[in-house]
C-alpha cells in the first residue's frame, strides 16, 4: 500500500503544522516561577522546623522543671508531720501541677499554631502569585498566538 503524499495523516510534519497550538510560554519565566517555588516550600519547612524545634525545647524544659517541682513537691509532703495535713498539702499540689499542666499546653499550643500560620503564610502567598503569573503567561501567549 503505497503512502498518499497529500494525505496530512500520513505527513506528521503536515499533521502537526495544521495544529493551531497556544504558543508556549517564555521558559525563562517558567524557570524563575519554578524557583521562587522551591523557595518560598524551602523557608515554609524552615519556619516548620524552627517552630517544631522551639516546641521540643521548651516541652523539654517544661519536663525538667515538672520533674525539679516533682522531688521538692514529695519532700514537702513528707515533711508534714498529721495526715490531715499531708492530705491538704497534696491536694494544694495537684490543684498547681492541674493549672500549670493547662498553661504549659497553652503555650506549646500556641508556639505549634504561631509556627504553622507563617508557613502557611508563606505558601499562599505564594500560590496566589504563582496563580497571577499562571495568569499573566496564558493571556500573554494568547495575544501571541497565531489567529
Amino acid at each position: 500500500m503505497a503512502m498518499d503524499p497529500d494525505n496530512k495523516l500520513t505527513d506528521p510534519a503536515r499533521m502537526f503544522a495544521a495544529m493551531k497550538l497556544p504558543s508556549m510560554p517564555d521558559f525563562e519565566t517558567l524557570l524563575g516561577a519554578y524557583r521562587r517555588n522551591l523557595e518560598v516550600f524551602s523557608a515554609a519547612n524552615r519556619v516548620a522546623l524552627e517552630g517544631a524545634q522551639a516546641v521540643a525545647k521548651r516541652n523539654m524544659e517544661i519536663m525538667q522543671q515538672t520533674m525539679s517541682e516533682l522531688s521538692e513537691n514529695m519532700r514537702a509532703i513528707a515533711a508534714t508531720e498529721s495526715p490531715q495535713g499531708k492530705a491538704a498539702r497534696h491536694a494544694d499540689l495537684l490543684k498547681s501541677a492541674y493549672e500549670r499542666a493547662v498553661a504549659n499546653t497553652k503555650e506549646l499550643s500556641d508556639l505549634i499554631q504561631r509556627a504553622n500560620t507563617e508557613a502557611l503564610g508563606l505558601l499562599n502567598s505564594r500560590v496566589m502569585e504563582a496563580m497571577d503569573e499562571m495568569k499573566a503567561l496564558m493571556e500573554k501567549s494568547a495575544s501571541e498566538a497565531p489567529r
